[in-house]
């Protein structure tokens, strides 16, 4: 996926809002949590999400993938792709979308009420 597409997904989930943060990264967020980081790399063309302990796992030692510079290293599972061949068009999609579904689930009932989810 281009960085282009990547935002335009990022974009069209429920409620999501973006913020430019960290120099030239693309932050997606719902109810004000991260749940996805475009562009943040030495490549400019990365992607950063949040997964589940058993997607980390398995992610962390995927070929184009890590645990994600400074956020995995704090204990958090997030992971980084950054270069081919990383994870298929489809694939990025899952994963981004069940880390947008992973930082909904974590917000208060109050805060998904408000934003209609």
């Amino acid at each position: 996926m281009t960085r282009d597409d990547l935002i335009s997904f990022c974009a069209c989930l429920p409620k999501a809002t973006h913020v430019v943060q960290w120099g030239n990264a693309d932050v997606y967020k719902i109810g004000g949590k991260v749940f996805a980081v475009v562009g943040m790399g030495q490549s400019g063309n990365t992607v950063t999400f949040k997964a589940s302990q058993m997607a980390f796992e398995i992610l962390s030692d995927s070929p184009g993938l890590r645990p994600a510079p400074y956020m995995a290293s704090r204990g958090l599972k997030w992971i980084q792709h950054y270069s081919e061949p990383g994870l298929s068009d489809d694939s990025l999609r899952d994963h981004i979308r069940a880390s947008y579904d992973m930082v909904v689930a974590g917000l208060t009932r109050k805060k998904r009420r408000e934003l209609g989810l």
